[in-house]
């Protein structure tokens, strides 16, 4: 008897692998004649957690009381602390009733977007877009429709020509400030001019602030949180896993309304039921006391942001369209072969392993995106003699395509 196997759902079969372990893969064919791997594909802290919060992680760990369940919307000190910080940085209204504690910010968003999109509604993404953002909306039915965001623009989207790509099923804009994968701060009016799109047209204003705690210095995120009516309609994601370099625990957060919280709890029950709990409790403590500390690592970080920005200059025929915090936006030389190819290219015969802009959506054919944050200074100049090694050995005109995994990122 002959036997067919399952199917699995088309949802998922549409969307492409995780790239980053598909990119990574490509270097294991290294030889390692120009040195050790550099890897340059995940955007991770690179300094050291100060040993008194790994301590307090260590003991709310082995906490029995911590073992059970928690409540569902995150332990009150936390939430209190967080309500805190937000209010402080963005001179607004936030309160701990507003915050919901969830396990990353990409489950934050799962979440979210279980709540404000159904199959077969839309949701605009400006592209570049964050990869994990477009494959959460395609696991669910949901359209990701492309914003176009340029050089020429310095990668800020654009208010009008997004509403004019506005359709009857489309339920949100989402923003990344400071964007993943370019490095782009949206300005303060630009954000408040998409908060009066979202009102007006009846959309949720999705805000993912992932890297807020890597602005420059004084630079206020934005001022939603200051208006009357943010409850009905601004929903703000972020990330501990960054500014605390702890990602391995999985604590993100999500700020919004009453009337958001009381469908968001839903997903909440159903997927995460409690965030994990240690980890919480050892945060309430850290974002008031860390506060100096999440300063030098900000500085540390743009300093090799003006490291690898130096380097870069040696390497005249990679032309960098865009840097921010922790990424360089890098375009590969003219009249070669896609970044892709040249991704593969790069890590497999210079060591250095960095992700085709494609994966980030439309429009990232030519570029590599360069998450520089968790690489010592000092390694950083070894980039522009590994960019030449791989021209030297192929010529900008090279477009060959061999070598690709199969159904790689």
């Amino acid at each position: 008897m002959s036997y067919r196997a399952p199917p699995f759902a088309a949802t998922a079969l549409a969307v492409d692998a995780p790239p980053i372990p598909a990119c990574r893969a490509w270097a294991e064919r290294y030889d390692g004649c120009h040195g050790p791997v550099l890897d340059l594909t995940q955007a991770v802290p690179g300094d050291r957690q100060p040993e008194e919060l790994m301590d307090r992680l260590a003991a709310a760990a082995g906490d029995r009381a911590l073992a059970g369940y928690g409540p569902l919307e995150g332990e009150p000190e936390l939430r209190e602390a967080f309500a805190a910080e937000t209010q402080r940085l963005h001179d607004g209204d936030v309160t701990p009733a507003d915050v919901r504690v969830t396990a990353g910010a990409n489950l934050a968003f799962s979440l979210a977007m279980a709540v404000l999109a159904a199959p077969g509604d839309s949701v605009l993404l400006p592209a570049p877009w964050f990869f994990n953002h477009q494959m959460a909306l395609a696991l669910r039915g949901v359209q990701a429709i492309p914003l176009p965001c340029t050089a020429a623009g310095a990668f800020l989207p654009d208010p009008e020509r997004a509403e004019a790509l506005l359709t009857p099923r489309t339920r949100a804009i989402v923003l990344v400030t400071p964007n993943n994968p370019t490095g782009a701060i949206l300005p303060l009016g630009l954000i408040a001019q998409f908060a009066e799109l979202c009102r007006r047209r009846g959309l949720w204003l999705v805000l993912d602030e992932t890297y807020r705690d890597f602005l420059p210095f004084g630079h206020m995120p934005h001022r939603l949180f200051s208006r009357p009516d943010w409850r009905d309609f601004v929903v703000q994601l972020y990330s501990f896993s960054k500014a605390y370099g702890v990602p391995g625990h999985r604590m993100g957060a999500v700020v919004a309304g009453g009337g958001f919280h009381a469908q968001f709890v839903k997903a909440v029950d159903n997927i995460q039921i409690c965030p994990p709990r240690p980890p919480q409790r050892a945060l309430a403590w850290a974002i008031p006391m860390l506060r100096e500390w999440r300063d030098a690592s900000r500085d540390r970080i743009q300093s090799r942001a003006l490291a690898v920005q130096h380097a870069l200059r040696r390497a005249p025929a990679w032309e960098v369209d865009a840097q921010g915090a922790y990424f360089v936006w890098l375009r590969v030389p003219s009249g070669g072969p896609d970044a892709r190819i040249v991704a593969e290219r790069l890590a497999r015969e210079a060591g250095l392993v960095t992700l085709p802009g494609s994966v980030f959506g439309p429009g990232g054919e030519r570029h590599l995106r360069v998450a520089f944050a968790n690489v010592e200074e000092r390694l950083l100049p070894a980039i522009p003699a590994r960019l030449a090694a791989m021209l030297g050995r192929h010529g900008p005109a090279s477009s060959g395509r061999a070598g690709l995994p199969a159904g790689g990122a």
